[in-house]
């Protein structure tokens, strides 16, 4: 599935609920059901700021596509950086980079965020497409 396509999903996942309870309901389980990640990689470096909790982002590059873990200690953030990773993984930098992460706005998550998770949202795709852009001209300079 490419990014876009990714994006219909989610969009469509959260289009059976009316209700905006629901929706958080939905962004806690997601939470829940991200990978652990190590705890190791839980440092300064990549800690992102701008965030009201604490979130953690780390990026991989293998075979030319780029992997995220993330975590967080609050859990509706945790849910909001699984949308993210479940949209952007496993691409290639370029394509994470280019992407229009439309999602946010057609499921209503950009109007039911406090101010301060707004922002930390902003943070954290400003973070994840700043590691694709690292890799992006990793790739085109080696």
């Amino acid at each position: 599935m490419n990014i876009q396509e990714k994006q219909n999903s989610i969009i469509e996942e959260f289009s059976v609920f009316d209700d905006w309870m629901d929706k958080y309901e939905y962004l806690i389980d997601l939470g829940k059901e991200l990978e652990e990640m190590h705890s190791e990689l839980k440092t300064e470096e990549h800690l992102i700021e701008g965030c009201q909790s604490k979130v953690w982002v780390s990026a991989e590059l293998k075979e030319g596509k780029v992997f995220f873990t993330a975590d967080s200690d609050a859990i509706i953030t945790k849910g909001i950086i699984s949308l993210l990773i479940k949209v952007l993984s496993g691409h290639s930098p370029g394509e994470i980079y280019e992407a229009d992460l439309f999602f946010v706005k057609n499921i209503g998550l950009d109007q039911h965020l406090s101010p301060t998770r707004s922002n930390g949202l902003l943070s954290m795709i400003k973070q994840m497409k700043l590691y694709a852009l690292a890799y992006k001209t990793k790739l085109e300079n080696s």
